[in-house]
């Protein structure tokens, strides 16, 4: 079957500020369109649930219509509807499942309630083409930081480790704010940290070696804050860029150390990074350096493929559609909290 004999599957991602919508056929990317309401959060230093879900009531048809002008294509031509059904924020869970189940319903098309994180993953054969089976894969977000062992995008997902407390990126945000600079986190500190020195402080590696693939980032968010406490009641000028430096060495030391350790445990010979925090320019250099050395292939997909968007959630779709897995129904419910290994909701 030709690329252009697939089925045509729109993705509707609305777990948190980002309103987005993909269309793909197969491994191929028709179009990505997001409508971000992050400044709305960025006064508040955070998400506001019910300022993310009117944002996406008004976002919504919006965005479909400019995916669908990107593709060059109309709704008529659309086979399958695929959405996040979980894990995310409630009410904004439920904007994108009403809406995909009015499209579904309208065009008379089968509907996939799929997984936000398995997305994550399986946005990244929209780069590099069909992911090695089996494969580790390191999803590290604003609310998630797991080690997955994928034997088959759409039936087989293990996680092997967590976050026992704060994510990646939430420490990011927090530890951001703590320094005074802007929210989300992620690319200020990453931006701050080229130009200052990891050695210069040594902040604590949580759960650096105690033998699980889970992962700790409270205590590090906690050193900082002392850190910066006795600086400020000592009279220092604080060392931004050295601090950032820091921190960020402490998180992408621990992430890319225990995915590695995943890896070679397994016998697992490829690694994908994915997630908000996979865009981190230290992050990926420091995993392309120790996947080498243990000879791991490293993918990575492109900075705007990491943050939430519709492409992955069509991704996912069109490969719940390839492994002819049944739809769901059009009573499908949101789950706040879907589990990882469940890549379709029922």
């Amino acid at each position: 079957m030709s690329a252009g004999d697939l089925p045509l599957v729109m993705g509707i991602e609305t777990s948190c500020d980002e309103t987005g919508v993909g269309l793909v056929r197969g491994c191929e990317l028709l179009s990505d369109e997001v409508a971000s309401s992050v400044d709305q959060h960025a006064r508040f230093g955070g998400v506001v649930p019910e300022v993310a879900s009117r944002a996406h009531l008004e976002a919504m048809t919006p965005t479909v219509h400019r995916a669908l002008d990107r593709a060059g294509v109309s709704l008529a031509d659309v086979d399958a509807v695929s959405v996040t059904a979980g894990p995310g924020l409630a009410g904004a869970l439920l904007v994108g499942v009403s809406a995909a189940k009015a499209y579904a319903m309208a065009l008379g098309k089968p509907l996939y309630g799929v997984n936000h994180l398995v997305g994550h993953v399986a946005v990244d054969q929209l780069e590099h083409g069909p992911l090695p089976k089996p494969a580790i894969a390191l999803l590290v977000s604003g609310g998630h930081t797991s080690l997955l062992l994928v034997r088959h995008l759409a039936t087989d997902v293990q996680q092997l480790g967590d976050t026992v407390d704060d994510a990646a990126g939430e420490a990011y945000d927090k530890v951001a704010r703590l320094l005074g600079l802007p929210y989300p986190g992620g690319p200020p500190i990453d931006r701050a940290a080229r130009e200052g020195s990891a050695r210069a402080i040594r902040f604590p590696r949580g759960k650096w070696g105690d033998g699980t693939h889970d992962f700790s980032f409270s205590g590090l968010k906690t050193a900082v804050a002392r850190w910066v406490e006795d600086g400020v009641r000592e009279g220092r000028d604080l060392p931004v860029a050295d601090i950032a430096a820091a921190f960020q060495e402490s998180v992408v030391d621990v992430l890319t150390r225990k995915a590695v350790d995943a890896c070679l445990e397994h016998g697992v010979e490829h690694l994908v990074i994915s997630g908000g925090v996979a865009a981190n320019s230290r992050l990926r250099s420091l995993a392309e350096e120790r996947c080498a050395d243990a000879g791991i292939t490293l993918r990575v997909p492109r900075p705007r493929l990491c943050t939430d968007n519709g492409a992955m959630i069509a991704a996912l779709g069109a490969e719940l559609v390839a492994a002819d897995l049944p739809p769901s129904s059009l009573h499908l419910a949101t789950d706040t909290s879907l589990p990882v290994d469940r890549p379709l909701a029922a």
